[in-house]
């Protein structure tokens, strides 16, 4: 059975940091690609960040670009996102998800992702 557990989350002020992690079992966790997504109060979901199941490709959305940063533990089964300067709109239930897509490309659409966590809310605060 593959779970995806995210944790990490929280209220925070603005301009600070919190490091989301993702552990997962039952899956070949190297052979995956990843992702974070969100869902802020009354929006539809949104990509975050991915990283190539080789981990060589990345790939962040506009809005959090610069400021956030993706990576994976092979070793652990674990992807984490580090936030930095958060904002107010920043604040949503932040989901991760593993794609069984090969791709060397980091994949941005929902759609690709096969298995998916039950999400850790962040709050910022300001």
């Amino acid at each position: 059975q593959v779970q995806l557990v995210e944790s990490g989350g929280g209220l925070v002020q603005v301009g600070g940091s919190l490091r989301l992690s993702c552990a997962t079992s039952g899956l070949s966790f190297s052979s995956y690609g990843l992702g974070w997504f969100r869902r802020a109060p009354g929006k539809e979901r949104e990509f975050v960040a991915a990283i190539s199941w080789t981990g060589g490709s990345l790939y962040y959305s506009d809005s959090v670009k610069g400021r956030f940063t993706i990576s994976r533990d092979n070793a652990k089964n674990t992807v984490f996102l580090q936030m930095n300067s958060l904002r107010p709109e920043d604040t949503a239930v932040y989901y991760c998800a593993a794609t069984a897509l090969r791709a060397t490309v980091a994949q941005s659409a929902a759609a690709k992702y096969d298995y998916w966590g039950q999400g850790t809310q962040v709050t910022v605060s300001s």
